[in-house]
């Protein structure tokens, strides 16, 4: 049976863990594993903009022997003369897999329903999980054993951050703090899929209005934009009602001494965070964006060759 990854709950915690494994290895010597090798081709398809997903991707599939095939929707006849099942059932039968970084959730399961290939979530306004795949090998890399640990999300949660940090996080064992106004709290089904999660691997699910208490003892803090892609015209609502979930000095130094600072980019300086932690000894942002490439990597092998 073909296996997707369109959600980061889509993956056990001992599926997960391969895969980081596989990552760690990967980062070592780059063309170990070469999947792809023929050139097979992946169909990395973008309704929105990108820089790390884009490069990322097409890096890496480079790197497992392959081709990568960029397409924009904008050039395309996906999403206008085309439902997503049909585009799938036309690229299944010449490429390897299909990554689509999209707005709606839903387009992405209905390409996945449609075809025999792997489809992998590359962006959608629900979740980010190879994002959350990239994150949780830089804590590995820094902080050792991913359960058990916390990690503290501040600002929007009703974000794909935050929702993909609630799964993953809880499908790693990890006590997962989302800090975030009640206008802004992550949806009910996803806190209840991750609460689920965590009662088998030892997590846990806590929401927070008060930044401070969620921040305390933290291990990680994790932040993001507050005006995401489509959110454009919400940027003076959001930047006056986040205000106080900024990741300042003060906040950082709540958490644990040896706590990291993540930012899955690009960065808004002086809004959700101030330059002085992003840029600070805590913050391993660079680390984070380059394991887009080998965690994304082990992803594809896994799918490819080991699901």
């Amino acid at each position: 049976m073909t296996r997707h990854f369109l959600r980061d709950d889509d993956l056990t915690q001992a599926e997960q863990t391969e895969i980081l494994d596989l990552a760690i290895e990967l980062k070592k010597d780059r063309f170990s594993e070469r999947p792809l090798a023929g050139p097979q081709t992946v169909a990395v398809i973008f309704d929105k903009s990108s820089t790390r997903t884009r490069v990322s991707f097409a890096v890496g599939v480079a790197d497992l022997g392959g081709v990568p095939l960029i397409i924009s929707t904008a050039n395309s006849q996906l999403g206008g003369k085309e439902t997503a099942a049909d585009t799938a059932r036309v690229l299944e039968r010449q490429v390897a897999a299909i990554v689509w970084r999209t707005f709606a959730q839903a387009g992405l399961e209905e390409m996945a329903a449609g075809t025999k290939v792997p489809v992998v979530n590359g962006l959608s306004d629900d979740f980010h999980p190879c994002q959350l795949l990239a994150d949780l090998l830089t804590i590995r890399e820094h902080g050792g054993a991913l359960a058990g640990r916390i990690v503290t999300f501040i600002g929007d949660g009703a974000s794909n951050m935050a929702q993909s940090y609630l799964l993953a996080g809880a499908t790693a064992g990890m006590h997962v703090r989302i800090a975030s106004p009640d206008e802004y709290a992550p949806q009910e089904a996803v806190v209840a899929d991750a609460t689920r999660v965590a009662e088998t691997t030892g997590g846990s699910v806590t929401l927070f209005n008060d930044p401070v208490e969620a921040v305390t003892g933290a291990d990680v803090v994790v932040t993001d934009t507050w005006v995401s892609m489509g959110k454009e015209e919400e940027k003076a609502l959001r930047l006056r009602r986040l205000g106080a979930y900024r990741v300042d000095e003060q906040l950082m130094a709540l958490a644990h001494p040896d706590a990291l600072f993540l930012h899955c980019l690009p960065a808004d300086r002086g809004y959700e965070v101030t330059a002085d932690v992003i840029d600070g000894r805590q913050s391993v942002i660079w680390d984070e964006a380059e394991n887009r490439l080998h965690a994304q990597k082990a992803l594809l092998v896994w799918l490819l060759a080991r699901a």
